[in-house]
């Protein structure tokens, strides 16, 4: 089994928008946040996110604001 079928069922746990591999990390396709994977385990907690370059906390993910939005 390869790593894209291994993690192809996973979702970003803020927006529930699909997760794609690059390098050591999973990566939400809608806000750009990643996760790592660490010894082949994904670390799918918030707090643990890589945030995208120019994004300085998770507030401005995309992913939340779209989900505070629809509140």
């Amino acid at each position: 089994m390869n790593l894209k079928e291994k993690y192809s069922g996973l979702l970003c746990p803020i927006g529930k928008y699909p997760l794609r591999i690059e390098n050591e990390y999973l990566v939400c396709e809608n806000c750009e946040a990643a996760y790592p994977i660490i010894e082949g385990i994904p670390d799918l907690l918030i707090e643990e996110a890589k945030l995208p370059e120019g994004i300085s906390s998770i507030q401005e993910l995309k992913c939340v604001k779209e989900r505070t939005a629809g509140k």
